[in-house]
């Protein structure tokens, strides 16, 4: 099974067009369009039998999701799993088998689809790998859906026979807190043992390495690879040897700080894995957070954040990012001058790899960090009532997150234009966009409707606050100007 080989995205099963792209307006159901579906397939199926294809067989939904979140008369085990995806399986090896001799096929057990595995209500055909797959964070259990996490284990059974695999994320997107621009937030000894279990469980014939971008994931790419190839490795002298490879000096240094990433990625769960060292958890629950405040919903707690530890109110969820990004903003703000120490040390070539390969995590994990304390605390000033205070914490939070899009484009260099353009999912944009929209909201608390109060209030000489005059209004300063002159007497005064 040499060579370059196809394969498919388990929301994508046969790499078919997606049904609702094909049937605009049509139900995505396979219970009332089981013809149009078929279609696609074996459509799919044609277009691809020449060439080197690992079928991946799956029904999960529209969208990545559950089909059963839009037809609720699949309401239990047996109906979703034994009745739908079990006969959708085979029934796609049969078409694969019309047109493909001795095909490689393999059944994606993702998330809720492992469950029902485990439940022993899925029929799966013969000679096929199953591909079992962690839950985004590295760990071998079932992925959270929602708000809910029933970790079910995502290995096979020792006794379980037949072909198995695995489908493994050094890089997630969860809209919660995982990590899609910067790298893996455990550490490689985690990496090393979850690998090394799930071989020992037999899932050991074929290996799906999700890494969203390559880039940015060179280290842990490198490293699953050698795991992949040797069934372990000294993870030391791997990283030493991956290290060498890159840079000619300092090499030590670099790698104390590659070592010490995993130690400041912010724990948000109860279990080793729930690590907040993905980038995603200053940006998702930061806009969730923004958006609960704006609709004025804060009386109520944010469901959308209900993963999160002893979160009864809004002001405990809030408070709890605090707390969290508090304590990891000291600790990246620490390992940043680690990184401008090496970089000072390093040649130009090697200053660009090292502020690409290293320095730009640290810094997207600082930026976030720093960005989300000073929304926490802009929420603590609105709560107060003191609505200027709030309005300069909003305006720091977006410059701190500013810095992060700045990161990104400092890395955008030579070949590299242009590389982070499409960030979409993290979409660190957005949440400077968002700031900007909660600043302007906070400014119509007490400096509306001529929003020239604030800077007579708080900026105006003495002198001139009292000759009020035609000739004495202001052109009203703009949200940056006005956040830093209120900045400035807020600090000479000691309010922040």
């Amino acid at each position: 099974m040499g060579g370059l080989w196809i394969t498919h995205h388990h929301a994508e099963p046969l790499g078919a067009e997606m049904f609702l792209r094909a049937y605009p307006g049509e139900k995505a159901s396979y219970k009332e369009n089981r013809e149009r579906f078929e279609q696609l397939w074996e459509e799919a199926i044609i277009k691809q039998k020449d060439k080197k294809v690992l079928w991946m067989l799956s029904f999960r939904g529209q969208g990545d999701q559950p089909f059963w979140d839009f037809d609720p008369s699949f309401n239990t085990p047996e109906k979703r799993g034994g009745e739908m995806i079990s006969y959708v399986i085979n029934r796609q090896k049969e078409l694969i088998e019309k047109h493909v001799e001795n095909p490689v096929c393999g059944v994606a057990l993702y998330g809720e689809i492992s469950e029902l595995y485990k439940q022993g209500v899925m029929k799966l055909p013969d000679n096929v790998i199953k591909m079992w797959a962690d839950n985004g964070y590295g760990k071998m259990v079932s992925r959270s859906q929602g708000n809910e996490n029933n970790r079910v284990p995502a290995l096979p059974d020792l006794d379980d026979k037949g072909l198995h695999g695995i489908y493994y994320h050094i890089t997630f997107h969860d809209l919660k807190a995982s990590n899609h621009l910067t790298m893996f937030p455990s550490s490689s000894t985690f990496i090393l043992k979850e690998l090394q279990n799930a071989f020992h469980h037999q899932a050991d014939k074929y290996l799906l390495l999700n890494s969203g971008n390559i880039r940015p994931h060179l280290y842990q790419l490198d490293l699953v690879s050698e795991i992949w190839k040797n069934g372990t490795t000294d993870i030391d002298s791997h990283l030493d040897s991956f290290i060498n490879r890159l840079f000619s000096t300092c090499q030590e240094e670099i790698g104390k700080i590659y070592k010490e990433y995993a130690t400041c990625t912010v724990s948000f769960g109860g279990y080793a894995d729930e690590k907040a060292g993905g980038e995603e958890f200053y940006h998702h629950p930061a806009r969730i957070i923004i958006g609960h405040w704006l609709t004025g919903s804060i009386a109520k707690r944010a469901e959308k954040l209900g993963w999160v530890p002893e979160n009864r109110t809004f002001d405990e969820q809030v408070s709890f990012f605090y707390q969290k990004c508090t304590e990891g903003l000291e600790n990246w703000a620490k390992l940043k001058k680690k990184c401008w120490k090496v970089l000072a040390q390093l040649s130009d070539k090697e200053k660009t790899r090292f502020r690409d390969q290293v320095l730009f995590h640290v810094e997207l994990h600082e930026s976030g960090c720093l960005g989300f304390v000073r929304l926490c605390k802009a929420f603590f000033s609105f709560k107060e009532g003191n609505y200027p205070v709030a309005f300069v914490w909003a305006s720091k939070s977006m410059a701190a997150y500013s810095m992060g899009v700045d990161t990104l484009r400092k890395s955008e260099h030579g070949k590299w234009k242009n590389f982070y353009r499409a960030d979409w999912l993290t979409n660190i944009q957005s949440t400077v966009d968002n700031l900007d929209t909660l600043r302007k909201y906070l400014r119509v608390f007490g400096d509306s409707p001529d929003f020239f109060l604030w800077y007579k209030e708080y900026i105006m000489p003495e002198t001139e606050k009292y000759i009020y005059l035609e000739n004495t209004h202001r052109e009203p300063l703009s949200d940056d100007d006005l956040a830093q002159k209120l900045e400035e007497k807020f600090l000479e005064n000691g309010t922040i």
